[in-house]
């Protein structure tokens, strides 16, 4: 390697090191809150309200973190978070072994995580590209897009594996993990930061949603991934599945919320080497609409193998999806204003996993847990039909450079 890159490359690897530790704990974290209220509640309801917990201070603080990022260093805004996750978690595990566990004190820190990872994701996804040139940017970011999706598949299982030693101990390994991601960013550098030289106003924090307004594509390529995964998601669902229709044990929920990661992982090596250059709103389309049968194909199943295939191929489709988007919008935006439209970003797509659960749960106590899930897919390949119409500038786009020609 030149001795021109590898400045460039250290830094990135300490992003990497830092982004999959935090990944990890909070994948880890998912696990035992998912359990731990099934087992407290046996109510469908309680896990959909579980992930609106998370999302909630999300939105509240969308306008306000997007700001922060872009005024502030943002590699100090990411720790703090992290620390606070760290917080959320030493709490819980104190909790576990004084016997003083409840649903009350698991969705006060579930908001607690909620609104340390509003301000962590948009910091951190804005810190890469001033850590790299713009020549490595491409392969910076499918370098971290693998590196996070290992955390999210190795998570889950871990923290189902740990979990067989009580919730203390998935709690106490996350408190750990997250001191480890706080160090990685101690010796990272600040990164080239165009900051926001106006002060915090109610224009300045919309400019972000007026950005992203303005750019059909981008627009269009965001709402779509945000309705696909909160329609399709079942994610919320997973330990009824593994409990009650499949009839596995933690062990069975932590490979099914692996089971995803695995298909994104997979994909996102393979679009690292073989990039996607040609068709992208075709291939966006084809993605959603692959999502939206496997997660069909999944809320069906009575199979545990029949269900971990659907779900690696639900991974793999939302991935190609997810490459689409973030490129879109990491090459389209400038840096000053990235915070602000990486914070919106982040809620259209960040968080609709955890409104994705409140909206599975609530149809689950509705209709049923396997009527859910179908809805789900089947409302996702509405959804597909309908942006087809609305925004036929996002499936004629050729390229990322520019519109079809």
């Amino acid at each position: 390697m030149p001795d021109h890159a590898e400045p460039a490359a250290r830094p990135v690897r300490h992003f990497m090191l830092s982004q999959s530790c935090s990944t990890l704990a909070y994948q880890m974290l998912v696990v035992a809150f998912g359990w731990q209220v099934y087992e407290l509640s046996h109510s469908v309801l309680f896990l959909g309200l579980i992930g609106l917990a998370q999302f909630a201070p999300q939105l509240l603080l969308t306008l306000i973190v997007g700001h922060t990022a872009d005024q502030f260093e943002r590699r100090r805004i990411a720790q703090y978070a992290q620390g606070q996750q760290a917080l959320g978690a030493t709490l819980l595990a104190l909790a576990c072994l004084s016997q003083q566990q409840s649903l009350t004190l698991i969705f006060a820190c579930a908001v607690l995580t909620g609104s340390a990872r509003a301000f962590e994701s948009p910091s951190m996804q804005s810190l890469l590209p001033t850590l790299a040139s713009e020549t490595q940017l491409p392969r910076s970011l499918a370098m971290a897009a693998s590196a996070r999706q290992s955390a999210v598949i190795i998570g889950p299982a871990l923290g189902g594996m740990i979990f067989a030693l009580g919730a203390a101990a998935v709690y106490g390994s996350c408190l750990l993990i997250w001191l480890l991601a706080m160090s990685w960013l101690q010796v990272l550098p600040p990164g080239r930061q165009s900051r926001a030289k106006e002060p915090m106003s109610l224009r300045s924090a919309l400019a972000g949603v007026q950005f992203i307004r303005a750019r059909p594509v981008i627009f269009g390529a965001i709402s779509l991934d945000l309705f696909s995964v909160l329609l399709g998601g079942a994610t919320a669902l997973l330990p009824v599945y593994a409990r009650d229709i499949l009839h596995t044990g933690p062990w069975g929920l932590g490979l099914l919320r692996t089971a995803p990661a695995i298909g994104a992982l997979a994909t996102s090596l393979y679009l690292a080497r073989h990039p996607l250059r040609r068709h992208i709103g075709r291939n966006m389309a084809w993605a959603v609409i692959l999502f939206g049968l496997s997660t069909i194909v999944f809320g069906l199943s009575h199979v545990f193998p029949l269900s971990l295939a659907a779900l690696v191929v639900l991974g793999a489709s939302d991935m190609v999806s997810v490459v689409i988007r973030s490129s879109l919008v990491q090459l389209e935006t400038p840096d000053a204003m990235r915070g602000r439209v990486s914070a919106v970003n982040f809620i259209f797509i960040g968080t609709s996993n955890q409104l994705g659960e409140f909206e599975s749960g609530i149809t689950a106590a509705w209709f049923g847990t396997v009527p859910a899930v179908v809805l789900g897919g089947v409302g996702t390949l509405i959804v597909v039909a309908l942006w087809r119409r609305w925004f036929p500038a996002l499936f004629e786009r050729d390229t990322f450079a520019g519109p079809a020609k």
